[in-house]
């Protein structure tokens, strides 16, 4: 590992405390060195506040350093105006004589004129270091900018006979999960935007979709609803927090309650990822049955998916989804329960 990519990765691990609130800016960090000593860090906290250069910059007890120092920076400093000023203005006026760059911003307003202006500023500027771990470190930014859409995590449990649940029209779900992986989903849900689940789970599980296991806010609840035939004492309609219901029937509003119309003579999720896009929700996991989540996989509209592998045999019920062959696929280890991890 060369130095710059020692300082790069140490940007990425700090840009990663950014990821509940960050959004819909993108997770970004930055660190300052001086003759190979760290005098400096900061990540973007969150949106509206100070980018990762700024704090890293006023974390520095001693400015006068600033002029024999390189600012490591996981993604490319800003060059426009936006709720803060650019970032590469700030870095020109501190003196800073070396940039080096994990990745360029992709987003229009920046893509390259950052860089390019440091370097019209006779500032010396590396890019490309750690180039695809800082491009995945964004790439929740990059889909939602370049598709229009959110980032979207589909998430089940499954039997080790490859069931979510058993046959039923009322009663409790069987739980395939343990309380660790219990848990786990509730940091899922802490690090995403919004929830969605469809008619049948909310009628039988009555889930809040809440993060009551972590700490975080709540994400935004979406149900579908095509006729309004889910009874009002669920929990999903206890007004705590936002939800969207989708619908195809006309109704007013109430308190941290929407009713979007959409039409369910045609696919209806590219009607829903349009409604997250101009409400600027960034991230979408997916927690429905085994419909809903195969229609986002057939439609290929997914980034990522956990399958938890519980060792309990159901030997019949509901089958859970069918992943396409040749996904990719890493395996992790929670509370002895094996996750499988899809990526597009």
């Amino acid at each position: 590992m060369t130095t710059d990519e020692k300082y790069i990765r140490r940007c990425i691990e700090l840009a990663s405390n950014g990821l509940c609130n960050a959004a819909p800016n993108p997770m970004v960090g930055a660190v300052i060195v001086h003759n190979g000593r760290i005098i400096g860090e900061g990540y973007h906290a969150r949106c509206g506040e100070g980018h990762a250069e700024v704090n890293a910059i006023r974390s520095v007890k001693d400015e006068s350093l600033l002029k024999e120092s390189t600012i490591y920076v996981s993604l490319e400093p800003c060059s426009h105006y936006g709720k803060t000023p650019p970032c590469a203005d700030l870095i020109i006026s501190k003196g800073i004589p070396r940039v080096v760059v994990g990745c360029i911003d992709p987003f229009s307003q920046v893509s390259g004129r950052g860089i390019q202006k440091l370097r019209n500023a006779g500032i010396d500027v590396t890019v490309g270091v750690l180039e695809e771990e800082c491009k995945n470190l964004i790439k929740r930014f990059v889909t939602f900018n370049t598709q229009k859409r959110p980032y979207i995590t589909l998430k089940w449990a499954e039997s080790a006979d490859g069931f979510i649940d058993i046959k039923r029209e009322n009663g409790s779900p069987v739980v395939l999960s343990t309380p660790i992986t219990s848990m786990y989903v509730h940091k899922q849900r802490a690090e995403h935007k919004a929830i969605l689940v469809g008619r049948r789970t909310a009628l039988l599980d009555n889930p809040s979709l809440t993060t009551r296991n972590w700490y975080g806010a709540n994400p935004l609840r979406l149900v579908i609803d095509r006729t309004l035939l889910l009874p009002s004492h669920l929990k999903l309609f206890d007004h705590s927090t936002p939800t969207l219901v989708f619908t195809e029937k006309e109704k007013a509003n109430e308190a941290n309650l929407d009713y979007i119309t959409i039409d369910f003579s045609k696919d209806i999720l590219p009607q829903i990822l349009t409604v997250l896009y101009e409400r600027k929700i960034q991230s979408l996991l997916v927690e429905g049955g085994t419909t809903l989540l195969q229609s986002f996989i057939d439609s290929e509209l997914w980034d990522d998916i956990y399958v938890e592998h519980s060792e309990k045999i159901l030997n019949d019920g509901v089958k859970s989804p069918t992943i396409p062959i040749g996904i990719r696929k890493q395996y992790e280890s929670r509370d002895k329960i094996y996750v499988s991890h899809y990526t597009r």
